[in-house]
C-alpha cells in the first residue's frame, strides 16, 4: 500500500466527525507513524513531524471548534508542506550568457535520464537552446547512453570519448558559446557509492565552470539512504537542488520527505518512468505533493499538463463537435492522441479531488485499450470514421462491422465496445450542454459525485471488460 493510502486511511479516523478527543488524535498520529516509518522515512524526521502535529491538533482551539477533523486534515497537510519545503524551487538561469548546470549523483539514479528530460524541459517549457557536456568517462556505455538520449530529444551532445573530465567540461562550454548555446548540462561522473576520487573530480569540475546550478539526483526507492547520500553530497560539493527520481506519484513520497529534511536542499523536479517525455517529468510543488498524498487531488498540475499537450483551438473545435452531435471517429481518434500525450489515464484520475479513494481501480484501468480502438478506427473506411452511423445502424451495419474486425485482428464485440464508448461521449456531453451555469459549478466542485457514478459502471481491471459502459472515455 502506498504511503499516500496508508496516510488517507488515518485521516478517516478523524473526518467528518464532530467531536474529537485526545485519544483519537493519538490513534490517528500512530497510523501516521506507521506509514512514514514503512515508507522508510527518516525516523528523526518521522519523530519531529509527528511530534508538531500532536502539539497543533491538541490545542483546545481544536478539539473543541466546529469541524475539528478537517482542522487536522488541514494541520497534516500543512507539516506535509513543511516536509517538503514549502516553497516551489525553480532554476536560475541568466539573463543573458550561458548558464550551466552540474547534474551530479551516484550510478543508477537516473542521472541521465533526468539530464535528458530536463533538456526537453528546458527547451519545450523555459524556452532554452540547451546543450549537453559528457563527462561521465568511467560508466560503461555512459557516453553512448547520452547521445542517444541526446538524439530522442533533438539536443546535441558534446563528447571527446574517455578523455579529460576537466579538458572535456572546458572544450565544451567554448564550443557551446561559438553555437549560440544559452544552456549547458554536464553529466559528471558517479559511482556506486561516494568516494573521495568522484568528489575531488566534482569539486575540480566545480571549481573550473563555477556552475549555476548543481542538481542531485536521487532515486526515491533508496529510502532513508536518499537523505544519507543527499546529505554527504550537499557537505562535500554543495547542491543546490534535487531531482528525485523513480517518483510514481506518492507511491514513494517517503524518500522525498527525507531528503528536504536532512540535507536541506529544494526538490526541483521529480521524475518518474523512462520514457523521456514532458508527462514523466515534473516541478516539484511541496503543496500540490501534499495534496496528493492526502487525497485531494492536483487540478493545477492537471491544469498545466493540459495547456503543455493540448491545443486550445483544436480542443475547442471538438468541444463544438461533442455539443452539436457532429462527433465521429475521427475525432475520437484525434483525442486519443492528445490524452496519451499527457501520460496514463490512472496518471491523469490520480489528479482529480475525489478520485483517491478508487485509486486501486484507476490503477487497473489498461491504457491499451486506446491502442485497440485506434487500431479498430484506423480500419475504417474515411466515410466510416466521417459518418458513424453506417456501422452504427441500417442494412450493411454489421457487414461493415465484421469487415472492420477483421482488417484490426479484433471481434466485432471490440467494435461494439467503441460505438458504446463514443456514444457515452456524445450523451455526457449532452447532457452538460443542458446544464445551467450553476449547476456545471456544482458537478466541478464535487467530482468525487462523477467518480462514484462511474465507479459503479466499472467493476474489472485489465482485459476483464466488465460493464456496459467504459468510465474511460466519459467526460
Amino acid at each position: 500500500m502506498s504511503l499516500g493510502s496508508r496516510i488517507q486511511m488515518a485521516l478517516r479516523r478523524v473526518t467528518g466527525r464532530g467531536y474529537l478527543n485526545e485519544k483519537d488524535i493519538d490513534d490517528m498520529l500512530r497510523e501516521i507513524r506507521l506509514s512514514l516509518l514503512e515508507a522508510d522515512v527518516n525516523f528523526s524526521v518521522v519523530k519531529s513531524f509527528t511530534a508538531s502535529i500532536k502539539e497543533k491538533a491538541y490545542g483546545e482551539k481544536i478539539l473543541k471548534g466546529l469541524n475539528p477533523g478537517e482542522q487536522v486534515v488541514k494541520i497534516v497537510k500543512d507539516e506535509l508542506i513543511n516536509a517538503f519545503g514549502k516553497e516551489t524551487a525553480s532554476i536560475k538561469y541568466k539573463v543573458s550568457g550561458i548558464t550551466v548546470i552540474m547534474a551530479i549523483g551516484l550510478q543508477g539514479s537516473g542521472k541521465t535520464t533526468s539530464i535528458a528530460k530536463l533538456g526537453l524541459y528546458a527547451r519545450k517549457i523555459d524556452n532554452k537552446k540547451p546543450m549537453f557536456i559528457a563527462c561521465d568517462i568511467y560508466r560503461p556505455a555512459a557516453i553512448e547512453q547520452l547521445i542517444q538520449l541526446g538524439k530522442q530529444v533533438n539536443i546535441e551532445v558534446y563528447q571527446e570519448g574517455q578523455g579529460n573530465p576537466l579538458k572535456i567540461v572546458k572544450n565544451g562550454l567554448e564550443y557551446a558559446k561559438k553555437q549560440g548555446y544559452d544552456l549547458v548540462i554536464i553529466d559528471t561522473a558517479g559511482r556506486l557509492s561516494i568516494d573521495e576520487d568522484m568528489i575531488n573530480e566534482l569539486i575540480d569540475i566545480k571549481k573550473l565552470v563555477s556552475p549555476d546550478e548543481i542538481l542531485l539526483t536521487i532515486d526515491a526507492m533508496t529510502g532513508q539512504d536518499a537523505a544519507v547520500t543527499a546529505k554527504n553530497f550537499c557537505e562535500k560539493v554543495g547542491a543546490t537542488g534535487a531531482i528525485i527520481t523513480k517518483l510514481d506519484g506518492d507511491t514513494r513520497g517517503g524518500a522525498a520527505l527525507s531528503v528536504n529534511s536532512v540535507a536541506s536542499i529544494p526538490i526541483m523536479f521529480s521524475s518518474s518512468g523512462e520514457q523521456i517525455t514532458l508527462d514523466s517529468f515534473e516541478v516539484f510543488h511541496p503543496d500540490r505533493m501534499a495534496s496528493r498524498i492526502i487525497g485531494m487531488g492536483d487540478m493545477l498540475t492537471l491544469i498545466e499538463d493540459v495547456e503543455n499537450n493540448i491545443d486550445e483551438k483544436e480542443a475547442s473545435d471538438m468541444m463544438e463537435k461533442l455539443a452539436s452531435g457532429t462527433f465521429n471517429y475521427d475525432d475520437l481518434l484525434k483525442q486519443f492522441k492528445m490524452i496519451k500525450r499527457m501520460g496514463s489515464i490512472s496518471r491523469i484520475l490520480g489528479f482529480i479531488p475525489g478520485l483517491g479513494k478508487f485509486k486501486e481501480a484507476t490503477s487497473n484501468i489498461d491504457d491499451k485499450q486506446f491502442d485497440r480502438f485506434s487500431a479498430i478506427m484506423k480500419s475504417m473506411t474515411k466515410q466510416e470514421r466521417k459518418h458513424p452511423e453506417l456501422i452504427e445502424k441500417g442494412p450493411t451495419s454489421f457487414s461493415r462491422r465484421k469487415r472492420i474486425a477483421l482488417g484490426s485482428g479484433f471481434q466485432v464485440s471490440d467494435i461494439n465496445k467503441l460505438i458504446q464508448a463514443l456514444d457515452t461521449q456524445k450523451k455526457m456531453m449532452g447532457k452538460m450542454a443542458g446544464m445551467s451555469e450553476e449547476e456545471i459549478s456544482r458537478m466541478s466542485k464535487n467530482p468525487s459525485a462523477l467518480a462514484s457514478g462511474a465507479q459503479s459502471q466499472y467493476h474489472g481491471g485489465k482485459g476483464k471488460n466488465k460493464g456496459s459502459k467504459d468510465p474511460r472515455f466519459r467526460r
